[in-house]
């Protein structure tokens, strides 16, 4: 007993101890530095490092750059779309079966759909409330929100989309909106000043600025001919913002990145107004797309041979049957020179002078043949349904490849594998609706495509659409292993572009 009253005593000692020693270093200021009593010295500086004078054309750049900003982020608008997705249940334990005697198997239909949400941007582009953004963004999606710059919420109506330009018209009863112009984008040009205005990773109303890095390469078959590449900063949420140029006018609708992290790396593409502007118009008139055709594939090298080059003629490789081509007696290897008085440097060229003709108009084609140039006349149609624009085909066709459930590679793809798209497989995977391809089941350590991950679905191999693994054997076998390809990828909700560059 005496010892415990001892060590009662002790412990109340130190503890006494202990607490003298606290007050006396908080009072000397060894644990005071959070509750000092005696103010600290300070002194901060009164005027700049340097003189404003100095640099009034930065201060007045400035200003001009929050009055641009300031008068444009209004007409951009936050997309936000809902989509339910079924979800098969079986052999589940229902916790009030035992009590309610419920049949076995039986679900609350409510447990039977999982909502998935996704963000995206937009512009608004009339008065009556009209707004653009990418079809990706709002493809087979069950509700449409736009949140306006003011934090105000609308649902928006889809009243037209395309999934080969990637654009669709939404609309949203609110009369007080401001819209864009639309500029004229035959005007930008390479090292013009933009801005990039959308959602990235729903952050609303972000403002990124860079130049336009490049515009129009008539050396490309592929989309990215037809783009306008920007190095302002674009990252996922960004698609279907526009891009902007110094008066406020949209020259573009943000659209596609090529990354190897899935974020900006400098390479962002635009869709170029002027096509905006067609595609508006043909939807808000016909509900649809109206494009023209001529109905011809030109002539490609041969592997091993350099691409064609700006101001390369037009060589006529096949014609398809009863299109306008077929009707004007154009021939194979034909040099088309002009189309409709329009001079044709490129296949592009002529797919745009091509697109924007009006149906049924009759048009004249100045040619070469033989070495003498003629004239002949066609009527441009509308294009055939599943018709691919702009789709050209090698001298040489390669040898079909025997089908297979997984592809063993070829050429520059080879380290990648693949398998077949179930509609089971897409539910795992949380892919948005509509989407076809392959997916990709392994990739090799040294295959040099560390960008793509096992359940990624290859859509497209440099523009050309994949349904199927034996679609996918055969675009590999024909590719050439010089030369770069671009695959459009879809992962979860999300699609990019990868650049696979030859080893």
């Amino acid at each position: 007993m005496k010892n415990l009253l001892k060590f009662f005593a002790f412990v109340a000692l130190l503890s006494l101890a202990i607490s003298a020693l606290y007050d006396y270093r908080l009072k000397h200021g060894g644990l005071s530095t959070l509750q000092r009593t005696t103010p600290e010295k300070y002194t901060l500086a009164s005027s700049p490092n340097v003189d404003p004078k100095q640099v009034a054309s930065l201060e007045a750049l400035n200003r001009e750059r929050r009055a641009l900003v300031s008068a444009v982020v209004p007409s951009v608008v936050a997309v936000k779309t809902t989509k339910k997705i079924a979800i098969e249940r079986q052999n589940q334990l229902d916790p009030f079966g035992f009590f309610f005697r419920r049949p076995r198997g039986f679900q609350n239909p409510n447990d039977e759909a999982l909502v998935q949400n996704s963000l995206g941007s937009g512009v608004i582009v009339t008065n009556e409330g009209h707004i653009i953004t990418n079809n990706h963004v709002v493809d087979q999606v069950d509700e449409i929100e736009v949140q306006l710059s003011d934090g105000r919420t609308e649902k928006a109506r889809l009243i037209g989309a395309d999934d080969q330009v990637d654009l669709a018209v939404l609309k949203i009863d609110n009369s007080g909106v401001k819209p864009l112009k639309l500029a004229d984008s035959d005007t930008v040009q390479a090292g013009d000043f933009v801005l990039a205005i959308g959602n990235p990773f729903g952050f609303d109303e972000t403002v990124t600025d860079g130049i336009v890095s490049s515009k129009g390469r008539p050396n490309r078959a592929d989309v990215f001919g037809d783009l306008i590449q920007t190095n302002a900063a674009i990252n996922p949420g960004n698609s279907g913002g526009p891009l902007i140029n110094l008066r406020g006018e949209v020259v573009g609708i943000n659209t596609a990145i090529i990354s190897r992290s899935g974020g900006s790396q400098g390479i962002g593409f635009a869709i170029p107004s002027n096509t905006v502007r067609t595609a508006l118009e043909s939807l808000l008139k016909k509900g649809r797309i109206i494009r023209g055709y001529l109905g011809i594939q030109m002539r490609v090298p041969q592997t091993g041979q350099p691409a064609p080059s700006p101001g390369e003629p037009v060589v006529v490789d096949e014609i398809v049957p009863g299109s306008p081509a077929e009707e004007a007696h154009l021939e194979k290897g034909d040099v088309i020179k002009k189309f409709d008085g329009h001079e044709v440097k490129s296949f592009t060229d002529l797919r745009n002078l091509v697109s924007q003709a009006d149906l049924n108009k009759k048009v004249e084609l100045e040619i070469v043949r033989a070495g003498k140039t003629i004239a002949v006349a066609t009527q441009i149609k509308e294009q055939p349904v599943g018709y691919e624009t702009g789709r050209v085909v090698p001298q040489q066709p390669p040898a079909k490849p025997t089908p297979g459930e997984e592809n063993e590679g070829g050429n520059g793809l080879a380290g990648i594998h693949v398998g077949s798209l179930t509609p089971e497989l897409a539910r795992q995977l949380a892919l948005p609706n509509g989407v076809h391809g392959v997916v990709v089941t392994a990739v090799d350590p040294d295959a040099g495509v560390a960008d793509l991950q096992k359940g990624d679905v290859i859509e497209e191999v440099n523009q050309q659409p994949i349904n199927s693994v034996a679609d996918y054997n055969k675009i590999v076998q024909s590719v050439d292993p010089g030369q770069a390809q671009v695959l459009s990828v879809c992962r979860h909700r999300v699609r990019s572009f990868l650049v696979l560059r030859p080893r």
